[in-house]
């Protein structure tokens, strides 16, 4: 069995430092029987019902398309509908760190099944926003032992002092369950050759935030801190601040590491250091003109984001959302 360490105290950053695979659609037959009479107007009015169903197996089957990035033989990187996942699998089982999506978990457990001989899983759930949250997306059922920073975990009910409320109607809907494991400051792992820190960071995206370093592989995993596909979200509501961004990425901007985004293609620190360089540009213009007494409206229009939205610009979050969650963290200070 491979040792697991939490621990409650600080750790130093310094020292943590396509192959397309697409869910199976369902095969769906139906034999009926029916007599000779009126076989034509029988068969129009259960056509309707039968093509609905085969619409929403091709819609469940769209919506699990998992996508498998190779970075060694232990360590893959699957893009799932709610965002990238992490995984080292071999010898020792697997340990997997992102945000996957319910309807991922049979196919990625059947490719992690195909590369390794034990049943053991470990899975660390990042931060999201609590109304599009999937839990554990099913892994707990499936014998996982699935953990949650204690921030994140408390609000979708768990880590709670006492009997946990009733699963969100969301949960039962998707047929997940919440992580069962609250980890506070630190979680490490001797697994497969790798060691693997799971590390809270300041907060930038939420107070739940952390980065997870797997040393051997030369990997970074920031979850919404580095969204990839544009424009962070600074969740407010769950303690995020825009300081915590350049805090946590900062010390990671060499290309020699390898970084994977919440969402999007596996890239280097040099796409990290871009993305801290347009923080810090759009930041200090806002500021300026806070300075000038220009008003949010005002600040706005003046567009701040403008050279940066080619690149920045088609993500989860607008540039005038980014610019106003700029506004609010300079003059909440």
């Amino acid at each position: 069995m491979m040792p697991i360490h939490v621990d409650c105290s600080g750790f130093g950053q310094a020292n943590t430092s396509k192959n397309e695979v697409q869910a199976p659609l369902a095969n769906q037959s139906m034999y009926m029987r029916m007599p000779r009479i009126c076989v034509a107007g029988i068969i129009t009015l259960i056509s309707l019902p039968i093509m609905g169903s085969v619409r929403a197996a091709q819609d469940r089957a769209a919506q699990g398309k998992v996508t498998v990035t190779e970075i060694t033989p232990q360590v893959l990187v699957f893009a799932t509908t709610a965002g990238n996942v992490v995984a080292s699998v071999g010898t020792d089982g697997a340990l997997l760190v992102g945000t996957p999506s319910a309807d991922s978990t049979v196919r990625i457990s059947s490719i992690l099944a195909e590369r390794t001989r034990t049943s053991v899983r470990y899975v660390v759930i990042a931060p999201q926003d609590t109304a599009h949250s999937e839990g554990d997306a099913g892994w707990g059922r499936l014998g996982a032992v699935v953990a949650m920073h204690e921030n994140a975990l408390q609000r979708i009910g768990g880590n709670v002092m006492g009997p946990p409320p009733p699963l969100s109607d969301r949960f039962v809907q998707l047929g997940v369950d919440r992580p069962r494991v609250a980890f506070s400051e630190v979680l490490a792992f001797d697994l497969n050759g790798e060691a693997i820190h799971v590390v809270h960071q300041t907060p930038g995206y939420s107070n739940a935030d952390a980065l997870t370093h797997f040393h051997a592989a030369n990997l970074l995993y920031f979850g919404e801190v580095f969204p990839g596909d544009g424009y962070p979200m600074i969740d407010f509501a769950q303690g995020g601040k825009l300081d915590g961004f350049l805090k946590t990425l900062g010390g990671w901007t060499d290309a020699k590491f390898r970084i994977v985004p919440a969402r999007g293609e596996v890239t280097n620190g040099a796409s990290l250091k871009a993305f801290c360089n347009m923080i810090t540009t759009v930041r200090d213009r806002v500021q300026h003109l806070i300075d000038a007494r220009r008003g949010e409206a005002e600040i706005i229009a003046e567009h701040p984001t403008a050279e940066f939205d080619d690149r920045w610009g088609h993500g989860r979050v607008s540039a005038d959302v980014f610019v106003r969650a700029v506004y609010r963290s300079l003059t909440e200070r």
